[in-house]
Protein backbone atom coordinates (compact mmCIF):
# COMPACT_ATOMS: atom_id res chain seq x y z
CA UNK A 1 0.00 0.00 0.00
CA UNK A 2 1.08 3.36 -0.80
CA UNK A 3 1.74 6.23 1.91
CA UNK A 4 -0.80 8.40 0.53
CA UNK A 5 -3.03 5.43 1.02
CA UNK A 6 -2.12 4.62 4.64
CA UNK A 7 -2.49 8.29 5.41
CA UNK A 8 -5.96 8.47 3.62
CA UNK A 9 -6.71 5.14 5.84
CA UNK A 10 -5.42 6.42 9.12
CA UNK A 11 -7.52 9.62 8.68
CA UNK A 12 -10.64 8.03 7.80
CA UNK A 13 -10.44 5.42 10.77
CA UNK A 14 -9.72 8.31 12.87
CA UNK A 15 -12.56 10.13 11.34
CA UNK A 16 -9.86 13.64 10.97
CA UNK A 17 -9.61 13.45 14.74
CA UNK A 18 -6.33 13.18 17.24
CA UNK A 19 -6.47 9.84 18.35
CA UNK A 20 -5.34 11.67 21.29
CA UNK A 21 -7.35 14.75 22.27
CA UNK A 22 -10.14 14.23 19.96
CA UNK A 23 -9.65 17.74 18.54
CA UNK A 24 -11.08 17.59 14.85
CA UNK A 25 -8.22 18.52 11.93
CA UNK A 26 -11.55 20.82 10.15
CA UNK A 27 -10.68 23.39 12.40
CA UNK A 28 -7.05 23.73 12.91
CA UNK A 29 -4.49 25.63 10.47
CA UNK A 30 -2.23 23.21 10.84
CA UNK A 31 -1.96 19.23 8.93
CA UNK A 32 -2.32 16.24 11.10
CA UNK A 33 0.25 13.82 10.88
CA UNK A 34 0.25 10.43 11.07
CA UNK A 35 1.99 9.19 14.10
CA UNK A 36 3.97 5.85 14.51
CA UNK A 37 2.33 4.85 18.60
CA UNK A 38 5.56 2.54 19.25
CA UNK A 39 7.95 4.68 17.26
CA UNK A 40 10.46 3.38 14.73
CA UNK A 41 13.30 4.00 16.74
CA UNK A 42 11.58 1.81 19.49
CA UNK A 43 11.10 -0.92 16.82
CA UNK A 44 8.10 -0.11 15.77
CA UNK A 45 6.37 -0.60 12.33
CA UNK A 46 4.52 1.55 9.54
CA UNK A 47 1.97 -0.99 9.60
CA UNK A 48 -1.59 0.49 10.28
CA UNK A 49 -1.73 -1.07 13.72
CA UNK A 50 0.92 0.93 14.68
CA UNK A 51 -0.23 4.13 13.37
CA UNK A 52 -2.48 7.06 14.59
CA UNK A 53 -3.71 10.61 13.39
CA UNK A 54 -2.31 12.85 15.76
CA UNK A 55 -2.66 17.17 15.75
CA UNK A 56 0.60 18.37 16.00
CA UNK A 57 0.61 19.38 19.57
CA UNK A 58 -0.12 15.98 20.99
CA UNK A 59 2.85 14.22 18.30
CA UNK A 60 5.23 16.94 19.01
CA UNK A 61 4.63 16.65 22.69
CA UNK A 62 4.30 12.52 22.76
CA UNK A 63 7.47 12.42 20.19
CA UNK A 64 9.29 9.24 20.35
CA UNK A 65 7.86 8.19 24.16
CA UNK A 66 5.57 5.44 25.37
CA UNK A 67 5.62 5.73 28.66
CA UNK A 68 6.17 8.65 30.83
CA UNK A 69 6.83 9.05 34.78
CA UNK A 70 3.42 9.30 36.98
CA UNK A 71 3.65 12.56 38.97
CA UNK A 72 1.87 10.99 41.86
CA UNK A 73 4.04 7.59 41.97
CA UNK A 74 7.14 8.29 40.25
CA UNK A 75 6.57 5.25 38.81
CA UNK A 76 6.84 4.46 34.75
CA UNK A 77 2.93 4.15 33.16
CA UNK A 78 2.43 3.36 29.32
CA UNK A 79 0.83 6.78 27.41
CA UNK A 80 -2.34 5.80 25.48
CA UNK A 81 -2.24 3.82 22.86
CA UNK A 82 -4.92 4.29 20.49
CA UNK A 83 -4.99 0.51 19.15
CA UNK A 84 -4.93 -1.09 21.86
CA UNK A 85 -7.03 0.88 24.58
CA UNK A 86 -10.37 2.95 24.55
CA UNK A 87 -10.83 6.07 24.98
CA UNK A 88 -13.39 6.27 27.05
CA UNK A 89 -11.71 3.89 29.37
CA UNK A 90 -8.74 6.24 30.24
CA UNK A 91 -10.42 9.66 29.77
CA UNK A 92 -13.57 11.62 30.27
CA UNK A 93 -14.94 14.97 29.60
CA UNK A 94 -15.62 17.40 32.44
CA UNK A 95 -16.96 20.46 30.62
CA UNK A 96 -13.82 21.47 28.27
CA UNK A 97 -11.47 19.73 30.31
CA UNK A 98 -10.11 15.99 30.34
CA UNK A 99 -10.15 14.26 33.49
CA UNK A 100 -7.90 11.16 33.45
CA UNK A 101 -9.93 7.97 34.54
CA UNK A 102 -6.76 5.53 35.04
CA UNK A 103 -3.81 5.90 35.60
CA UNK A 104 -2.47 6.07 31.52
CA UNK A 105 -5.43 9.04 31.67
CA UNK A 106 -3.72 10.72 33.71
CA UNK A 107 -0.54 10.45 32.73
CA UNK A 108 -1.27 11.01 28.73
CA UNK A 109 -2.76 14.53 29.85
CA UNK A 110 -0.15 15.26 31.44
CA UNK A 111 2.38 14.80 29.37
CA UNK A 112 0.42 15.80 25.64
CA UNK A 113 -0.56 18.66 27.91
CA UNK A 114 -3.99 18.25 26.78
CA UNK A 115 -5.80 20.49 29.23
CA UNK A 116 -3.64 23.54 27.57
CA UNK A 117 -5.11 26.91 27.98
CA UNK A 118 -5.55 26.84 24.13
CA UNK A 119 -6.98 23.08 23.91
CA UNK A 120 -9.84 24.32 25.74
CA UNK A 121 -10.43 27.61 23.59
CA UNK A 122 -10.26 25.27 20.52
CA UNK A 123 -12.97 22.79 22.21
CA UNK A 124 -15.32 26.26 23.12
CA UNK A 125 -14.68 26.79 19.18
CA UNK A 126 -15.47 23.46 18.13
CA UNK A 127 -18.53 23.42 20.50
CA UNK A 128 -19.64 26.32 18.03
CA UNK A 129 -19.63 24.60 14.98
CA UNK A 130 -21.27 21.35 16.56
CA UNK A 131 -18.02 19.44 16.67
CA UNK A 132 -17.69 19.23 20.43
CA UNK A 133 -18.24 17.26 22.43
CA UNK A 134 -16.89 14.38 20.43
CA UNK A 135 -18.70 11.10 19.40
CA UNK A 136 -17.30 7.61 20.67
Amino acid sequence: MSWSLIVAEVEQRAAGRCEYCRMHQSLQGATFHVEHIVPTVQGGSSTLSNLAWACPGCNLHKSDRTEVTAADTGESVPLFHPRAHAWSDHFAWDGFRLLGLTPIGRATILALHLNHERRLRIRQAEQLFGLFPPAD
